[in-house]
């Protein structure tokens, strides 16, 4: 199976990841950074009694090179003409299905007309997250493996797992962070050759040889995640990548933290919420919306910065990404995707604490009241001192629950039995006696959002507060459709800057975290990369869990990770070439 490209290689790393011992560095014995030897030493006692001494490296980077994996798509006809339907087949009637109906696919055409005039130049996506292969809480390791995913594919094609190529496992037991751009070397001159030269491929659809050239025009990753490809830190005052130094995060100084708020300025400009103090934060906002960086605004920035920088003056830039080696890297216009997954997880999570009131989660104690007190705003929530007993209290807030509306609350999500493979048993999550929600994984809080919680709202909370909710909530629906046209996208976007501004007025400063405020980019995120169907990390997820399963050897993770994606990768390749076959085999047969 290795002569048809089904295999991988191996380089060492520096234990601390800074640097790899491959093409000018294949026979260093150490780091030339850190000085740390790549060698770690065990003794191997055979039955003579003689002990030994072997080598065995200290860091291994499993690279499975992408050339030949993307050479086989086009083995067989039947894939061979998929990887063109975005060409040939695409419905173009205005409305976006597919990446290619996009603006930030429709302008990279623009740019590049000469990758664009072959349709059978692959466009990919990079996809990259941890995950703990020993299935326990206890043992903390992180292997981070690396998918690309080809985009030519039909939308009932690019998000299934057979169609994800895995490109790197970096190993634990500690998640590369920023020195992910070591481990991305060997895949990152592959793309640039993919790039400038191509590889030769032949095309069992047409029956002919071309030169397959490449490009990778996003990446997906969770916001941590963003942060280490990226360069750019996502926590801190400048944690919004796409508002950058334009920000509008504000320091609480009882919380501790900062929030992100002052979404007034994405309303259009005669708005009379815009010179309204006393319901926000104080200020009139007379600003207008923030632009996102461009690649060479952020090229600027970084000047001659390339890797890992001092902290002295708390730039948010942590280096310059290696993805900037890519010629076309600076010119695309969606270089990084927000991921809607992780952020509807986290609204979910606020909303539901904070209207339960479960310690920890909750965004409004004490230290929120008194921020609100030192903003000198919503004085009918500030702490109140108790004149009989001169105890401190603080006020009921509008969408604060009382013990009878928690317990209706609860009531919808404990009986609901959805049907099977429509969603996770929700009721598993519901502590009626504790008056809480504990447990929700992401789809969880998907489903909870989108079509529970608008009913369960309902008789639990004053109008204005449910309505703002269920908007919200709707918000999150239609983003995640997979048919849009520009009308949707231009209501969703005023929707998304009316809603949060009504949640403003609302609830607490504290609650406004940065992934809250990440919901007012969404609509700009589908419009240049397309559905949000192929930007979430979902099938990303539902991946790793397939990969976690290969782990059979706990002491070689990485390893066991490593074949089991090869006999999966073997068994998926043999389907479609011997599909192929046996169509071919049918046709010669009919035609005599």
């Amino acid at each position: 199976m290795a002569k048809l490209g089904l295999g991988y290689e191996k380089f060492h790393a520096c234990p601390k990841g800074c640097m790899l011992f491959w093409d000018d560095n294949v026979d260093k014995e150490t780091c030339t950074i850190c000085g740390t030897s790549r060698w770690k030493t065990m003794e191997d006692m055979p039955e003579d009694g003689i002990g030994l001494q072997k080598k065995k490296a200290m860091n291994i980077l499993r690279w499975f090179p992408i050339k030949s994996r993307l050479q086989r798509l086009f083995m067989s006809s039947k894939t061979s003409d998929l990887m063109k339907w975005h060409h040939f087949e695409r419905v173009q009637d205005g409305k976006l299905r597919h990446p290619a109906d996009a603006l930030a696919w429709k302008d990279f055409d623009k740019k590049y007309p000469e990758f664009a005039n072959d349709p059978r130049n692959v466009r990919l996506a990079l996809a990259s997250d941890g995950f703990n292969p020993y299935r326990t809480m206890n043992v903390a390791y992180s292997i981070w493996p690396v998918f690309l995913i080809p985009y030519n594919l039909p939308p009932w094609y690019v998000m299934k797992q057979p169609n994800f190529i895995l490109s790197l496992i970096i190993p634990g037991p500690k998640g590369p962070g920023n020195k992910i751009d070591v481990y991305m070397q060997p895949l990152i001159k592959e793309l640039e050759e993919l790039w400038d030269v191509g590889v030769k491929t032949y095309d069992a659809s047409m029956k002919e040889n071309f030169y397959l050239k490449a490009a990778v025009l996003s990446t997906i990753s969770d916001f941590p995640g963003y942060a280490n490809l990226s360069g750019w830190s996502t926590k801190g005052e400048y944690a919004c990548p796409l508002c950058a130094f334009d920000k509008s995060s504000r320091w609480l100084d009882h919380g501790q933290k900062w929030c992100y708020m002052g979404h007034r300025r994405y309303l259009h400009k005669n708005h009379c919420s815009r010179k309204d103090t006393q319901s926000f934060d104080g200020y009139e906002e007379l600003r207008d919306p923030p632009i996102p960086p461009s690649g060479v605004i952020c090229l600027n920035q970084l000047d001659c910065v390339e890797f890992l920088v001092d902290n002295a003056e708390k730039s948010p830039w942590k280096r310059k990404s290696i993805f900037f080696k890519l010629p076309y890297w600076k010119n695309l216009l969606l270089r990084h995707n927000l991921d809607v997954m992780h952020i509807e997880k986290n609204v979910c999570d606020n909303i539901v604490g904070t209207l339960l009131g479960q310690v920890g989660k909750s965004k409004d104690n004490m230290k929120a009241r008194l921020d609100l007190e030192k903003w000198g705003i919503r004085e009918e929530l500030h702490p109140k001192k108790n004149p009989r007993s001169n105890n401190i209290y603080l006020p009921k807030a509008c969408y604060e629950m009382t013990r009878g509306e928690k317990d209706l609350f609860l009531e919808l999500p404990k009986s609901i039995k959805p049907p099977d493979e429509y969603s996770s048993n929700i009721s598993r999550c519901v502590q009626l006696k504790d008056r809480k929600l504990t447990g929700m994984k992401s789809y969880d809080c998907h489903m909870l959002m989108q079509e529970y919680l608008p009913i369960t709202l309902r008789g639990t909370l004053p109008d204005h507060v449910s309505m703002i909710l269920i908007d919200l909530c709707d918000f999150f629906k239609r983003i995640c459709l997979k048919d849009l046209s520009e009308d949707d996208l231009k209501f969703l976007e005023s929707r998304a800057a009316i809603t949060l501004c009504k949640m403003e007025q609302v609830f607490p400063p504290s609650f406004f975290t940065v992934m809250v405020h990440l919901v007012i980019h969404l609509v700009r995120e589908v419009r240049l990369g397309g559905p949000m169907t192929f930007w979430w990390m979902y099938p990303i997820e539902r991946d790793l869990s397939t990969l976690k399963s290969y782990v059979n050897n706990k002491a070689y993770p990485e390893g066991s990770i490593a074949e089991g994606y090869l006999a999966r990768e073997s068994l998926t390749f043999c389907s479609r070439y011997l599909s192929g076959v046996r169509d071919l085999i049918f046709q010669t047969s009919k035609e005599r």
